[in-house]
């Protein structure tokens, strides 16, 4: 039940697929120089540095899991056969991130109360 309006030429899905990479790996040496940046953050007390380093680290750790999910998703998409697996995978994304962000913020929530307070 291929619809031919709904078919993508190959030579645009490869442009598409080859952009997609291309931004996924623009991003991961952007996540790079971030994760070094974060390496080198100095503070005036040892236990409040520590704390940061800690949140900052899973801030953007989490930024990143987030990022390479949608260019997962963008990959996905670009590869469905039909508009009901687009609607598939955009739903099972969009659950998907839900759960991931609701723990990711849990978790970031205690490690800022953490870095806050020492404890």
């Amino acid at each position: 039940m291929n619809d031919p309006i709904y078919q993508i030429p190959n030579e645009v899905r490869d442009f598409a697929e080859k952009s997609v990479e291309q931004a996924r790996k623009a991003f991961e040496g952007f996540a790079g120089a971030a994760h070094k940046a974060i390496g080198s953050v100095e503070t005036t007390t040892a236990t409040f540095q520590v704390g940061a380093k800690d949140v900052s680290a899973k801030a953007l750790g989490y930024a990143e899991a987030n990022v390479n999910a949608a260019f997962d998703l963008a990959q996905k998409l670009l590869r469905a056969k039909d508009p009901q697996e687009v609607l598939q995978l955009q739903a099972e994304y969009v659950k998907s991130q839900v759960e991931t962000i609701q723990s990711q913020a849990k978790e970031l929530g205690a490690a800022l109360q953490k870095a806050t307070t020492g404890k």
